[in-house]
């Protein structure tokens, strides 16, 4: 992979005060997308994975991500724009007042009281781990790495690459610790379709037939392996729900249409692993399938995952 090793400091902002970006791009698509670092990134929450957050993504004159969230600051939980990944938290729960848990893609967190773990609360970082980025015209890599911490210790590398019509998040996570790394992941999306609000245009296609688990609230259908959208949403309407009907842990069943018939915009999310649940949050400003991964990696092992998304045009 020696076409990759290009210096990072080819990232530098252009002022000081901006956070650092990079930018990936071929002939169809062109990704910007935000550098971690605990000192200057666009995220500096504790929440959501750091590497990978995009700050757009156009292809064929359409643009699927962006802001979507009123107010930023960087130490906000949901101050990102997608798509962009949680894991489940290690060792709070082990972990005395004053220690450190884990959060991967993040680091070492303290924990500040014995509360129960609440990941929309900002935790104090012990330790932010090692960054590494290697980049490329149509490629990036980000290599966070963490030592000791009760146990745990990891090298988790995320590769951003372009493929036809599309890019591809590559993941490998390589447990260096002494504890079994046992816990679960998924992806928040965070889906701009063109900009538009949430409602009869968009849909979302699966090859099973959903079930919704919570009050659809109106706001919802349900139709044989379709979810469509009845209202235009306002600036109040929230949809949340777990959705079922689909075969644990069977990558067949992990493969997600979402459009928006008036723009035209359509994307295709699938993985080569299975999913362990499926929830869906929505409001006016974006539409969020967020589709788990079980993470079950011994000492001395990894686990290698790929989740696509594949772009085309929606007949109006």
């Amino acid at each position: 992979m020696n076409r990759f090793l290009l210096a990072l400091a080819l990232v530098v902002p252009a002022f000081a005060a901006d956070p650092p970006q990079i930018e990936i791009s071929n002939a169809a698509t062109k990704i910007k997308l935000y550098v971690p670092d605990a000192a200057t990134g666009y995220y500096r929450a504790t929440r959501f994975d750091w590497a990978g957050a995009m700050a757009s993504v156009e292809w064929g004159g359409h643009n699927y991500f962006g802001k979507w969230f009123d107010k930023y600051d960087p130490s906000i939980h949901d101050s990102i724009t997608g798509p962009v990944e949680e894991f489940g938290e290690l060792g709070y729960k082990e972990a005395a007042v004053g220690e450190s848990f884990v959060k991967i893609g993040v680091g070492a967190l303290q924990k500040p009281s014995d509360a129960p773990y609440d990941k929309f609360h900002t935790y104090d970082i012990a330790d932010a781990g090692r960054w590494i980025v290697i980049t490329a015209p149509d490629h990036v890599e980000f290599r966070h790495i963490l030592t000791n911490t009760n146990g745990y210790a990891y090298e988790y590398r995320k590769n951003v690459y372009l493929i036809n019509n599309g890019f591809a998040l590559e993941h490998t996570l390589r447990n260096n610790g002494t504890k079994p790394i046992k816990t679960d992941v998924y992806d928040h999306n965070f889906f701009m379709l063109d900009g538009k609000p949430t409602g009869p245009d968009v849909s979302i296609r699966l090859p099973f037939a959903p079930k919704a688990t919570a009050d659809l609230k109106g706001l919802a259908e349900f139709n044989d392996k379709k979810i469509t959208f009845l209202k235009e949403f306002g600036p109040r309407d929230t949809l949340l729900t777990d959705i079922t009907g689909f075969a644990l842990n069977d990558f067949a069943d992990y493969e997600i249409y979402i459009e928006n018939k008036a723009t035209g915009a359509g994307v295709r999310q699938a993985s080569d692993h299975g999913m362990s649940k499926l929830a869906l949050w929505s409001i006016r400003n974006t539409v969020c399938p967020e589709a788990y991964i079980d993470v079950n990696v011994e000492p001395g092992k990894q686990m290698h995952w790929i989740i696509a998304y594949q772009f085309y045009n929606v007949p109006k």
